[in-house]
This record gives C-alpha cells, sequence and structure tokens, in this order.
C-alpha cells in the first residue's frame, strides 16, 4: 500500500521551513497523504492520523522510546537514559512505580488550593480594559510558580525556572547560544542536585524529598535517575502548562464567541481545559522505533524504522474529532486529544497542569473579564518541538 516513496510535505517538518504560525494546512495535507507517509531524507515514517498516533503510542511493546524520541535522535546512543521518556518496560515500568506517589491523586487535589489562590493572586495583579502581553503578565508565571513550588525550589530562585527551561528546548532563543545554554542547564543540575542531597538529610513537604524516600520493596532511585528525572520534571512541568494557558487564552481572543459561553456557564470550565490542550497541542510531536515487523494503518512497517507521532496534527483529525476539528469550542466532549500523549508514556503531570488551566479560567473569570480581544500579533516560537506562544497582546475586557 506504501512503498517509502519520499513525501514531500514531511521535509516542511524541518526546523528552517516549519511553518511555525500556522502548520495546520501541513498537518491536512500529511493526513490526507496517507496513514503514514515516509520521510527519504530523515528515514522516518509520519503518523499524522489520529489512529496511528494512538496505536502506535499504546504500544510499547513493538514501539520503542528507547531509541530516540526527536528524528534528530536518530542513529544517536545514549549511556544513559537522558529522560524517563526514553526508557521501556521494564525499565519505563519501574520508574513510572517510583515516581507515580509523587503525582498521586491525594497529592495533586492537596495542591489545588494552593495554585488556585496563586492563580487568583496573579490574575488580580493584571490590568484589565489595556493592552497586556499574556504571556509575561500571567501564562508564564503561574507554572513558574507551580513548579517551583512543587520542586521546593526556593521562591527567591523562581525567577531562575523560566531560563533553565528555555535552555533545555531546542528551537527558543535560549538554545540558540550555545555558550548561555549549557551555562543555564549546569546551574539548574547543580540546583537540582543541592535540593537532593538536602532532601536526604531534611525532608520537607515536598516532591524532591518524596521521590528521594519513595522506597518500593527496596528499591529506590539512585542520584542519577533523579537528577534525570527532575530535569524532565522541571522543563516539561513549566513549557507545557506555560504554551497550554497562553494559546488558550489566544484561543479565545481569536474566537470572541466562545468565552462568553464561559461567563454564561461556569460548567464548561472543564470541557474547555480539554479543549485548551487539544488546540494547543503544546507537545508537537515525539517519536517511537519499530522493535518488530509490524503494520500501521495497513502499511507495512520494518523493524527499526523509526516513526514521528505527529500529535499536534492528530488533535485536528477530522476522522476523531469530526467535521469542526479546527473549529474551537468549549463544549467539546468527547475530546479524546493526546496532547499529554498515549498509552504507557501518558504525562505524569496531566493532572496538575489540567488544574493550573483550569485555575487561570477561573480566576478570570472570578475576575469578571466578559471578554478577551486580540491587541496585535501573536509571536511564536521557532522550536519544532513544544508550539510555543513568545508574546501575545490582548484585551481582559472587564467593562
Amino acid at each position: 500500500m506504501n512503498d517509502r516513496r519520499h513525501e514531500p510535505l514531511t521535509e516542511q517538518l524541518a526546523d528552517e521551513v516549519f511553518p511555525h504560525d500556522d502548520p495546520f494546512p501541513l498537518y491536512a495535507g500529511l493526513r490526507a497523504a496517507g496513514p503514514l507517509v515516509w520521510n527519504a531524507t530523515g528515514g522516518y515514517w509520519v503518523a499524522a492520523r489520529h489512529a496511528e498516533v494512538t496505536a502506535v503510542g499504546a504500544d510499547a511493546t513493538r514501539f520503542c522510546s528507547g531509541r530516540g524520541i526527536l528524528t534528530f535522535e536518530i542513529g544517536v546512543e545514549y549511556p544513559t537514559p537522558p529522560t524517563m521518556m526514553h526508557t521501556d518496560p521494564p525499565a519505563h515500568t519501574r520508574y513510572r512505580a517510583l515516581v507515580q506517589p509523587a503525582f498521586g491523586r491525594r497529592v495533586v487535589r492537596a495542591l489545588e488550593p494552593t495554585i488556585r489562590a496563586a492563580a487568583t493572586k496573579l490574575v488580580s495583579q493584571v490590568r484589565t480594559d489595556e493592552p497586556i502581553d499574556i504571556v509575561a503578565d500571567l501564562a508564564a508565571i503561574l507554572p513558574v510558580q507551580v513548579i517551583g513550588m512543587v520542586l521546593g525550589i526556593p521562591e527567591s530562585e523562581w525567577h531562575r525556572v523560566w531560563a533553565w527551561s528555555e535552555a533545555s528546548i531546542p528551537g527558543t532563543e535560549t538554545w540558540a547560544d550555545p555558550d548561555r545554554r549549557n551555562a543555564l542547564r549546569a546551574e539548574m543540575t547543580a540546583e537540582l542536585a543541592n535540593l537532593v542531597a538536602s532532601a536526604r538529610v531534611t525532608p520537607r513537604d515536598d516532591v524532591i524529598s518524596q521521590l528521594v524516600h519513595e522506597d518500593l520493596d527496596g528499591d529506590r532511585l539512585s542520584d542519577d535517575e533523579l537528577a534525570m528525572f527532575l530535569n524532565q520534571l522541571l522543563v516539561a512541568g513549566n513549557e507545557t502548562t506555560r504554551n497550554a494557558i497562553s494559546g488558550g487564552l489566544v484561543a479565545f481572543s481569536e474566537h470572541t464567541d466562545q468565552w462568553p459561553r464561559l461567563v454564561g456557564d461556569r460548567a464548561l470550565v472543564d470541557t474547555a481545559t480539554d479543549e485548551i490542550l487539544r488546540w494547543t497541542t503544546p507537545v508537537i510531536a515525539f517519536m517511537r522505533t519499530a522493535t518488530v515487523d509490524a503494520n500501521v494503518g495497513g502499511v507495512p512497517v520494518a523493524a527499526g524504522d523509526p516513526i514521528l507521532m505527529l500529535y499536534a496534527s492528530a488533535n485536528r483529525d477530522e476522522d476523531e474529532f469530526g467535521l469542526d476539528a479546527d473549529t474551537f469550542r468549549v463544549d467539546r466532549s468527547p475530546n479524546h486529544h493526546v496532547a499529554f500523549g498515549f498509552g504507557p508514556h501518558f504525562c505524569l503531570g496531566a493532572a496538575l497542569a489540567r488544574i493550573e488551566i483550569a485555575a487561570t479560567l477561573d480566576a478570570l473569570l472570578d475576575a469578571g473579564v466578559t471578554a478577551i480581544d486580540t491587541a496585535g500579533a501573536v509571536q511564536r516560537s521557532r522550536s519544532t518541538i513544544i508550539a510555543g506562544v513568545t508574546n501575545a497582546p490582548v484585551v481582559l475586557r472587564t467593562r
């Protein structure tokens, strides 16, 4: 059905030609081209449809993460996994069992009042009825505060979290400066190591202390494993939620009929939160590699073939979301989006991210915001990994 003929559209997935401001026509073309399409330049398949993305993501037996999750990692061998996302069962199963308690329902529920209070305070400080940058004034602040609280980073150091995170994401402005990038990443690693060492001696009420002392039948995370996971948590917990919040508020400014629906019915906040996640899809794509000969959507895939799962495309697939898949709709239900990934690697921080997004919406509603209007051009990140908003002028109307 598909004989590895090069699909020219896949060339646009490369950094230098990726249509950051509006990639969705490209995604639609890739979905129309077939269940899987081949990029001969990089030597990988592209899965752009919801059905194939979820099929690959759900099957850790036939499609592994240990051979790279980004296309520039094809052929790269790591002495140790750089993140938990680069592991497969049984190693991944062990990691999941050891870190899951720190993100369980009880822990997240305990954090919710603090997160909501932080969101309320931030919104109370944001100017209304005049143009603001919703990224710098709101969306970039709350996730940094939350990840700072979760990890037990002193409040005086929270301002460094954003810079550390940006230094870890390919395609950001910080990443483009190797000296600054390396200095910030070394600084982040050192700070997290200090917090781990401190937690071993004097446990605190934070995730680091819980992970340091978590014991599963005598099994504990080593210092190297803790460093791996905490680096991942700091970056993922900040970048993805920040861009979901900023991208979601931009969506309300562009779809002016949707915010009044929340004003009229607060019960829609939960479905609006999932629609924001679907619409923004902060993580654009991750990769898996076939461990055996397989068939995906009727396409034969050979053992060793990489497959790029385009989450951002899957979340606009008409076959899954209907003819209005390209419409932002706060009452969308069901909403089987894949913004948190799918299968064994489903995001550990999903519940935390949902609370942060919902808390922001509720805080804006409580503040009497009746409309969110555009006030200038939106600027987006140049990354092909994170769908980021770097500047978004809006007006929060209260009168």
